[in-house]
């Protein structure tokens, strides 16, 4: 039986590579969002819903926090 390759996340300089096969995502609970999250060994992931099988994005506890601290804040808002 031939081995499959896992899917690993995109990564950056001091963030392991993350097999994201068994990830459990999440999507907003008013289902509108277009992407989704996953929470991995200590780390969030983070992946478009409509192109699952793409690459993810992948932040530590501290970044996952400034980023939903500044979305609350209103700091991404385009108008």
């Amino acid at each position: 039986m031939a081995d499959t390759p896992t899917r690993r996340a995109a990564t950056e300089h001091g963030k392991p590579q993350l097999d994201l096969d068994n990830a459990v995502w999440q999507s907003s609970g008013r289902g509108t969002g277009d992407v989704q999250i996953a929470f991995v060994e200590g780390f969030v992931a983070m992946r478009d819903r409509r192109a699952t099988g793409g690459p993810a994005l992948v932040f530590t506890p501290g970044e996952w926090r400034a980023f939903v601290l500044g979305a609350r804040d209103g700091e991404f808002d385009l108008g």
